[in-house]
């Protein structure tokens, strides 16, 4: 099956084909660094981790580049974000984008979002920026007005093409200031004049001053993956103004489609509110992880397609918890089996079809616009026929071991990246030494005829989705594969 993706810019869902056969390059909006990254952001960069991981393990060679925003990205107000930041914490805006953004990658690094290949930052590529105002004044598609810089949308028949917005219609919707440098209400800043307060600008031909936010994606994208390139990722609020903005600048320097294809990730509310720090009801990634493992985030998240809506809650993520466990539980017992070598010579009935049939399942779900909850569903199948093997073999041959540890290792772990760390299963086996330890106390008391403190062991071993099975050679357990917790 073809990989198909659902393109922003057609409206559809077309089959992807890349400009060089093995190779995709793509960008994606990064965060602007000026507070802590909040679980929405989580939503946005773990659906684009989840992206660049299942094209790398299709095959292709991807060069992933995700800007981080410090300098232009304003507020309502007409406030820099980043001169917020320093206004709020009474230091200098640089020292607010490192400190934040090195929170932001500590954050991704929890996640475990693989790096991008480059991060370029907006504040460090002013050249290039001004060089691309430059281009666009001398074709005629910007205008400056006493010192700052200001693209014609009047000049761009196509803009609009994304968000399928209309010019008349942006005309209708803004009122013209008779103070306004602009011609044209719905024409947008590419270099703004910097006001005696404003700290952070930079030289230019027309003057101090700042880009414009849209110019500086516009200026990294061009530089580090070229005048054309493969997908452009970004969150749906991104599509207008900022996306829009790229490809009317991008397009008027160079004539060529600025990406060939738009993936957006939907938004993630709070209580069905869109999470913001300026609402004042964002939960940030840090205080998401002190309360779940980073496997459980990722699951929660990727439980709904990337282009879906969420809303977070405890209730919400304590479902994907109990989710994750069922998922995971037959992965780590298989784990435990392959490092301790317990297995059997002896082959069992053949696992192997469904071991490919999974595998299969999971692709096709994945080629159909990356349907990472419909993959899902396919390793849940998957624990739920190797819990059953299990259930019927106190242990199983070192080759179907070994199948089904890869199959885990390869989709939920290299795709999905919700394979529990080193940590977990370390926590896992901390909890099977417990559940032996409580069964022995268990045998000691029935031997003492203390069925009392027995029964009770049982029952809550039982609580807790452990069943207890007493045979001749001794008593065993097991996961309860429908136990579900409170």
């Amino acid at each position: 099956m073809t990989l198909t993706v659902y393109n922003t810019l057609s409206r559809s869902k077309t089959d992807f084909i890349p400009i060089n056969p093995n190779q995709v390059k793509m960008y994606v909006c990064g965060p602007t660094v000026y507070d802590h990254a909040h679980i929405g952001h989580a939503k946005l960069y773990v659906s684009m981790d989840m992206i660049v991981r299942y094209l790398r393990f299709s095959g292709f060679n991807v060069l992933y580049v995700q800007n981080i925003t410090d300098v232009g990205h304003l507020l309502d107000s007409g406030e820099d974000r980043i001169m917020k930041g320093a206004r709020r914490e009474k230091t200098d805006p640089m020292q607010v984008v490192e400190r934040y953004m090195r929170s932001y990658l500590d954050d991704m690094d929890a996640l475990h979002n693989i790096r991008p290949d480059i991060m370029p930052r907006a504040a460090g590529h002013v050249p290039e920026q001004i060089a691309s105002v430059e281009k666009l004044i001398e074709k005629g598609y910007a205008y400056e007005s006493n010192g700052s810089v200001y693209f014609d949308v009047s000049s761009f028949p196509e803009y609009g093409k994304l968000s399928g917005r209309k010019i008349e219609d942006l005309q209708e919707g803004t009122r013209l200031d008779n103070r306004s440098d602009k011609r044209n209400p719905e024409d947008f800043a590419l270099w703004k004049l910097a006001e005696p307060e404003h700290i952070m600008r930079w030289s230019s031909p027309w003057g101090e001053g700042f880009p414009g936010w849209h110019i500086e994606c516009t200026a990294m994208a061009i530089k580090y993956l070229g005048e054309n390139f493969d997908i452009h990722g970004g969150g749906l609020e991104n599509v207008f103004p900022h996306n829009e903005c790229e490809i009317a600048q991008s397009e008027a320097i160079s004539g060529k489609t600025f990406a060939n294809y738009w993936l957006h990730a939907g938004s993630l509310t709070l209580s069905g509110v869109k999470m913001s720090k300026s609402l004042g009801n964002s939960v940030t990634i840090q205080d998401a992880l002190n309360n779940y493992p980073a496997e459980v985030i990722r699951m929660f998240i990727l439980s709904s397609h990337y282009r879906n809506p969420i809303d977070y809650s405890p209730e919400a993520v304590d479902a994907a918890h109990r989710g994750w466990h069922r998922l995971i539980g037959p992965s780590i017992t298989i784990k435990q089996f392959l490092k301790n070598k317990q297995y059997d010579q002896s082959s069992v009935k053949d696992f192997s079809s469904t071991i490919n049939d999974t595998r299969k399942h999971f692709i096709d779900a994945m080629n159909d616009d990356f349907n990472a909850p419909k993959a899902i569903a396919s390793l849940f199948d998957f624990s739920k026929s190797v819990n059953s093997l299990l259930s019927k073999h106190s242990s199983l041959d070192h080759t179907t071991l070994d199948s089904i540890d890869n199959l885990y290792n390869d989709l939920a772990g290299t795709v999905l990246g919700i394979l529990p760390s080193e940590t977990l299963i370390t926590d896992a086996n901390r909890d099977n030494d417990l559940i032996e330890m409580l069964i022995n106390i268990r045998n000691n008391s029935r031997n003492k005829k203390d069925f009392t403190t027995s029964d009770e062991i049982r029952n809550g071993l039982s609580k807790l989705g452990i069943i207890l099975e007493d045979t001749q050679s001794g008593t065993t357990w097991k996961n309860d594969v429908n136990h579900t917790s409170d």
